[in-house]
């Protein structure tokens, strides 16, 4: 899996990898990263997923099912960014942020106003 490249930094996929940057070696669950994150289920695990596979920069592993049976829920599946992941994440959103800085002084410092006319 190749950490030397990025995946398409849209704004959800930035949010996703700062709520991992927080706390980088902690592991968090599907549900806790929706929270994190401020995004629905339906968008967190396709980015996790592509995250995973394709950019190797996140590693994941079941919980212990005596701990949700237990608990009387669903297995949960945590995710951590790998330390290559969080050094490329980390990169990844400051050249995002660069870009868009570099945008805004392009365009006249409205996000979004790129080709827009009054």
């Amino acid at each position: 899996m190749e950490t030397n490249r990025s995946p398409r930094m849209t704004l959800p996929t930035q949010a996703v990898l700062r709520a991992l940057l927080a706390e980088p070696t902690k592991p968090m669950y599907g549900s806790e990263m929706c929270a994190a994150a401020n995004l629905p289920s339906g968008t967190i695990y396709p980015i996790l997923a592509r995250l995973e596979r394709e950019y190797g920069w996140l590693e994941s592993e079941w919980e212990d099912p005596d701990i949700s049976v237990t608990d009387g829920r669903p297995r949960r599946r945590y995710y951590r960014l790998s330390n290559d992941g969080a050094q490329a994440a980390r990169l990844a959103l400051a050249e995002s942020y660069q870009a868009r800085q570099s945008r805004r002084r392009t365009f006249g410092g409205k996000p979004g106003s790129a080709g827009a006319t009054s």
